[in-house]
């Protein structure tokens, strides 16, 4: 998948969560992630935050930073 998409969609999802305490919107952001992408795209997000995390909000960008691949 292309790195500004997953970069775009896990945006969106931390947008999501952002009237929550930063703490909530994090967790919510990685539950969503861990959850409903494929781990192909976890990985490939992973790779783009190894690469500087470019274009990454501060939620997405904490919550990328715990994702767990399977």
């Amino acid at each position: 998948m292309n790195p500004d998409r997953l970069v775009y969609m896990a945006n969106q999802i931390a947008k999501g969560f952002r009237l929550k305490s930063e703490d909530r919107a994090v967790a919510d952001t990685l539950d969503h992630i861990q959850k409903f992408w494929e781990p192909r795209m976890r990985r490939e997000i992973l790779a783009v935050l190894a690469a500087g995390g470019d274009g990454l909000e501060p939620i997405a960008r904490k919550a990328v930073e715990q994702i767990k691949v399977s």
